[in-house]
């Protein structure tokens, strides 16, 4: 009881954190798989579970879910304890967090070749899964509102602020979007007829991204550039400024992946301003970010791990110029079912979801396990270019073949008629899809640097939980 009440329950983070690692290769190598069906169709031709229409849902969710979702436990796990100066609210609970996660992977990873799903874009899985998902998620808003309520100090870091809005969003946004209406154990229907289900769809899919993939992640930067920069943050009030203006942004943006639809036309409109207005705090976030470094970029020259966050932050940046200029709708009319939008995506959770999540997993594991550093920081450096290679490679290729594709579409001759058929735009695409595959293996293979560096780091040291700090004046 005694080690209970004195030390941090870093068993949690520890089990995350690899866990992270694990899930990242196995969602990155099934990203390179599918990307090697577009630019090999007959690859695993008539083998249904390893078709391209059932594999991509894999894809997304193990690395949205089981990557970037261990990465958000361990780091706010982590996060939370430090900042409060106390130990978990619940030891049981975080270990049922754990477990029950895992248990959703597995599940999503056996349901979702099988060809068992609600086909919601990031809402694939069936409603026992939903139940389960929901179970954990009650639970990790207990530990994590828990252990802020019995913080030993006054204040609530802003990291935990995001934390927080990230944590309570989902929760609403999982509940909504995943009612449906059970017909056996693997089948639902919507509860939402049409129309009303696209916009309930968009208006969940589209706050996975802004809060699953952007709150949580914010509240990672916010602890570990600080940390790994031995800096304060840049600015305290534009961090506050930054998360109310962001979440109250966000929520608004959904309809822009609907124009041109069967979605009102105010409804689309609305969706496209806010989507707009989302540029300033996006930004804000940015700038805060990279400030941070103000008298301390010479760091850069010489920490990976400092390469890894702030190449995230540009990234970051990148993808959240990108996105609202995509939201308009004339652009959008170009940009819109093309591979642009992939790109676009893969610029957010490769360049900036991944990148800050490998430089805080960098920063963190050392610690977990009673080291000074990784077991090779040259090992760290390598993954860093080799990671940054492959992102660049992967959307520059499908920015050029999406901008490519809108214009054959779109070209007509004189007499009205389509200047190309469908089938020469897919010829043409063919050089970008063989480029994205080499970005994806290069991002897989720094993905197996990161596997080897960390398995070298752990294996030689025992595990430690940290003390927690006696109260001042004590």
């Amino acid at each position: 009881m005694d080690s209970q009440s004195t030390t941090y329950n870093y068993k949690v983070v520890r089990q995350f954190s690899i866990m992270t690692v694990v899930w990242g290769i196995v969602g990155m190598l099934v990203g390179v798989i599918v990307a090697g069906q577009l630019a090999y169709p007959h690859l695993f031709e008539g083998i249904p579970w390893l078709s391209y229409g059932r594999l991509r849902p894999l894809h997304t969710n193990a690395v949205i879910f089981a990557f970037g979702g261990s990465a958000l436990f361990a780091t706010s796990y982590y996060v939370v304890q430090r900042t409060c100066q106390t130990r978990l609210f619940s030891d049981g609970l975080a270990a049922f967090t754990f477990w029950g996660w895992q248990l959703v992977i597995v599940l999503a990873a056996i349901t979702l070749p099988l060809g068992i799903t609600s086909s919601k874009e990031y809402a694939e899985l069936e409603w026992p899964i939903d139940v389960l998902i929901t179970l954990v998620w009650v639970s990790y808003a207990l530990v994590f509102f828990g252990t802020i309520m019995k913080r030993k100090v006054k204040h609530i870091y802003v990291a935990n602020w995001f934390y927080g809005a990230f944590i309570l969003t989902i929760a609403l946004l999982h509940l909504v979007n995943s009612a449906a209406i059970p017909v056996t154990l693997t089948k639902s229907y919507s509860a939402y007829p049409g129309a009303i289900d696209a916009m309930v769809q968009w208006w969940y899919g589209h706050n996975a991204v802004g809060f699953f993939l952007t709150a949580g992640f914010l509240g990672m930067m916010y602890y570990f550039v600080p940390k790994q920069a031995g800096r304060p943050v840049y600015s305290y009030r534009l961090s506050v400024v930054h998360f109310w203006a962001l979440i109250s942004t966000y929520m608004w943006a959904g309809p822009h992946h609907l124009h041109y639809t069967a979605l009102p036309d105010w409804a689309q409109s609305v969706g496209m301003v806010f989507s707009l207005i989302l540029l300033a705090p996006s930004w804000g976030g940015m700038i805060n970010g990279i400030m941070t470094l103000s008298g301390a970029w010479h760091k850069l020259r010489t920490d990976p791990i400092l390469k890894f966050l702030i190449v995230s932050l540009s990234f970051y940046g990148m993808s959240t110029f990108e996105g609202p200029m995509m939201s308009i709708k004339t652009v959008n009319a170009l940009s819109h079912y093309t591979d642009w939008t992939v790109g676009h995506v893969h610029s957010g959770a490769l360049g900036w979801v991944a990148m800050v999540s490998v430089g805080s997993l960098y920063y963190l594991i050392p610690r977990l396990f009673g080291r000074q550093s990784m077991f090779s920081m040259a090992l760290v450096e390598a993954h860093f270019w080799i990671a940054t290679i492959g992102v660049v490679l992967y959307i520059a290729a499908m920015w050029i073949a999406g901008v490519m594709q809108g214009l054959m579409w779109r070209a007509v001759n004189a007499d009205g008629t389509l200047t190309y058929s469908f089938i020469e735009s897919v010829e043409r695409t063919y050089p970008f899809y063989y480029v994205r595959l080499l970005g994806g293996i290069l991002f897989l293979s720094g993905m197996l640097l990161m596997a080897y560096n960390v398995w070298k780091t752990v294996a030689s040291e025992q595990a430690v939980d940290e003390a927690i700090p006696a109260p001042a004046g004590h």
